[in-house]
């Protein structure tokens, strides 16, 4: 090997080391640091076990302050892994050995399973074999320490993943969070998508109807999952959210329910004590018919009803728009 290919793989074999080095770092502070709030978080709750009203509104209220003073990463659901990780292991020496080990993601999946030996499998195999998130819970999912023991066989099936680079590991969004890093966009769509996307953010924003512009690919969260919603607008006349889907190709019926868990969700983590409920509007390109469908759910009166019938746009806009826009798209290629 030439002078320079070996000063090219020493510089190279020291960055790897310190990538490796912050990633255990990152991984280490964030479970302490999650540990640690979900067990301050029992305390609190024993405190005030005999004041039902405060005890189920503790998550909620912690949430919100939370959130204002660092930002996302603390939403209810996140509190209640928290809480849950505590839980799950009480004794911090494990937390400190075992699950530091792993990435937060890889936690959250593992402390979802019932059986203690199997849980400490995945920790431990998880981290030795280097696992990926996707392949630890492909593993769990197909009960890979059920089907070990059956077999009493000495490793489990499948292939370890190799160790993830630094650069991937600051994509997960909790390290983002933790971090208080800029979040890339996670979604990648199709020109005609985004083209539309982008033409009727404009085309909303200009009705002057009281709309104004809240998020573009906002995500929202349950324990286990990550949700992107296209736009996220806020009607001050309506005094509610409006979210908008948009799909290319036929309607069908999981997007309906997709928009159905969208709306519900938003309502729950997002609405405000004073806000009407949550719009959902699906749009989707059905071969030459453009469908567009609305939602209101849980709660709606007709009164309300009537309010958002004159202040939205009407169907035949939203088409007439997303028309005008498709034959600009294609007249352009």
């Amino acid at each position: 090997m030439s002078a320079l290919g070996t000063f090219h793989t020493d510089i190279k074999a020291i960055l790897e080391q310190a990538r490796g080095k912050a990633r255990s770092a990152v991984n280490a502070a964030m479970v302490e640091a999650y540990w640690l709030i979900g067990r301050r978080i029992v305390e609190e709750e024993q405190r005030g076990q005999h004041k039902a009203e405060y005890g189920s509104r503790l998550l909620e209220n912690l949430s919100k302050a939370l959130t204002s003073d660092f930002g996302r990463g603390f939403s209810y659901a996140n509190l209640r892994n928290f809480r849950q990780f505590y839980l799950t292991y009480p004794d911090q020496e494990i937390c400190y050995t075992v699950c530091s080990k792993l990435s937060w993601s890889h936690n959250r999946l593992i402390m979802r399973v019932d059986d203690p030996k199997a849980r400490t499998y995945y920790l431990t195999e998880g981290a030795a074999q280097q696992w990926s998130v996707r392949q630890l819970e492909r593993n769990i999912q197909t009960h890979s320490f059920q089907r070990l023991l059956s077999s009493q066989a000495s490793e489990a099936e499948g292939d370890a993943a190799s160790a993830h680079a630094l650069g991937d590991f600051i994509k997960d969004p909790y390290v983002l969070e933790f971090l208080q890093l800029p979040e890339a966009g996670q979604l990648k769509e199709s020109r005609l998508e985004q083209a539309i996307i982008d033409e009727l953010q404009k085309f909303l924003l200009e009705l002057g109807k009281g709309f104004s512009f809240v998020a573009r690919q906002m995500r929202i969260s349950t324990e286990t999952s990550h949700f992107y919603i296209d736009l996220v607008f806020y009607n001050y006349l309506l005094k509610c959210f409006v979210i908008i889907d948009l799909k290319t190709g036929k309607l069908s019926h999981q997007d309906i329910g997709q928009m159905d868990m969208y709306v519900r969700m938003f309502d729950d983590l997002k609405r405000g004590e004073d806000d009407n409920p949550t719009i959902g509007i699906i749009l989707c390109d059905s071969k030459d018919e453009t469908v567009v469908k609305y939602s209101i759910l849980q709660g709606s009166q007709q009164l309300f009803a009537s309010k958002y019938q004159r202040v939205l746009p009407t169907e035949a806009e939203l088409i007439a728009e997303i028309e005008r826009e498709k034959r600009l798209i294609e007249g352009s290629d």
